[in-house]
């Protein structure tokens, strides 16, 4: 299992999905917040996450970042 920590910036969030529907640990959704844009956020289930860096490969608006 990878320890990694993934961090988001939901300011930058446009609430796409791209990350929510390639995480094939379920660890993302959207909660019902909503940013500064108005775009609903993603949060993260930081008890299913493994930090494979999936979302950050897929956001299109650099939304993640993963730290060790």
């Amino acid at each position: 299992m990878l320890m990694s920590k993934i961090e988001l910036k939901t300011e930058n969030c446009k609430g796409c999905g791209n990350c929510i529907r390639n995480c094939r640990f379920e660890a993302l959704a959207f909660n019902n917040e909503v940013n500064a844009k108005g775009y609903r956020i993603v949060t993260v289930d930081r008890d299913k996450c493994v930090g494979c860096g999936m979302c950050y490969t897929v956001c299109p608006d650099y939304v993640f970042s993963i730290e060790d």
